[in-house]
């Protein structure tokens, strides 16, 4: 299989596109506090109601509409069980339950940091896509201002999910939903049939794989999710991972980390992991207990990254000064679904002895 990239757009290019990006996550409507966390404010409670599970449709009854021009009017406003068995719809009351359950816990949280961080915390129930627009959102006030298309394309992989091909060695990383969605009319040609069938005997592909010389593309394409990913340890995209996951963990954590790719994890220092989804949690705590792991469950790590911390005192004592390494793999169907929760509960901290 042949692997290209798009010709490289001239450097002066940066200066002449805007560097917003990820227009519809809601960012826009919200106002950041002074510890620069992102505030839940009206406008971020409307961008939910526009959604087209709440938006009315042509079928919607009186009642719906009013109750929807309320929550616009005033998106705080109480919803009485009375109000919402009043809707004539049984998909609409379920709908407008959710949003409710959601809403009160963003309110109380204040943030969405804290909302975020508290989902893990405590036993609530929030749909996953909504779990997934926070993370992008949040990410988005994180990353504002970056020029760096590599680091906002690898920052996708925290809320969407990823489809892998690895071949000849390269490991490629393609938008789960975008593959999907153009694969039966064409519209990523091979691409996408090579990314829906991992194993199918296809020539050639040309992909759009983001590198150090076009990554000022993705500011032009960014809402299409047509760019690839290659992970490979050392090459521009396993970098960007690495910086991405080094800004989470200090916006969280408030520590620095250095966090850096690698081929594979030294036994010796081998004192704790972290999976970056479900298939790397199994095997990294697999491996380490010492079972045994056929090579086919092997070769489905795509990434391993080794963690450093600053002040060697942020870890639990007995771990001071020791690495945490994290891993990505993908599933046997070749989908990755990256928990970045994992990052806020499951490292060794200190303060939490």
């Amino acid at each position: 299989m042949d692997i290209h990239s798009r010709p490289p757009v001239p450097e002066a290019a940066t200066d002449q596109i805007s560097i917003d990006f990820w227009p519809d996550c809601g960012f826009h409507a919200l106002r950041r506090a002074a510890d620069g966390q992102l505030e839940v404010s009206d406008d971020y409670l409307r961008w939910y109601l526009e959604r087209p599970e709440l938006a009315p449709v042509a079928e919607s009854c009186a009642t719906e509409r009013d109750l929807y021009q309320a929550l616009n009017s005033d998106p705080r406003r109480p919803v009485s069980a009375a109000e919402l068995e009043a809707l004539a719809d049984a998909d609409a009351r379920d709908n407008y339950r959710v949003l409710l359950r959601f809403r009160e816990h963003l309110l109380e949280a204040g943030t969405l940091e804290r909302f975020y961080s508290g989902l893990f915390a405590a036993d609530v129930a929030v749909p996953p896509q909504f779990v997934h627009y926070t993370v992008e959102v949040i990410l988005r006030g994180l990353l504002d201002g970056e020029r760096d298309g590599l680091l906002l394309r690898a920052a996708e992989i925290f809320f969407r999910e990823q489809r892998v091909t690895v071949n000849e060695g390269a490991v490629m990383l393609a938008d789960a939903e975008t593959v999907s969605s153009h694969a039966d009319d064409g519209g990523l040609g091979n691409l996408g049939r090579m990314l829906l069938q991992v194993n199918a005997p296809l020539k050639s592909a040309e992909l759009d794989v983001l590198d150090r010389d076009n990554h000022e593309q993705y500011f032009r394409r960014d809402n299409r999710r047509d760019t690839v990913l290659q992970i490979n340890p050392g090459t521009p995209g396993s970098l960007a991972i690495a910086q991405v996951i080094e800004r989470w963990v200090d916006h969280f954590h408030g520590l620095r980390t250095r966090v850096t790719p690698i081929r594979e994890i030294d036994d010796e220092e081998w004192l704790w992991h972290v999976g970056l989804d479900v298939e790397a949690t199994a095997l990294l705590n697999d491996i380490y207990a010492g079972a045994e792991v056929d090579e086919a469950r092997m070769k489905r790590v795509i990434g391993l990254f080794r963690m450093d911390f600053e002040d060697a005192g942020a870890l639990r004592p007995e771990l001071a000064g020791a690495p945490v390494f994290l891993a990505l793999a993908m599933t046997p169907e070749g989908r990755l679904r990256m928990k970045p929760q994992n990052l806020l509960t499951n490292l060794p901290l200190a303060s939490r002895t």
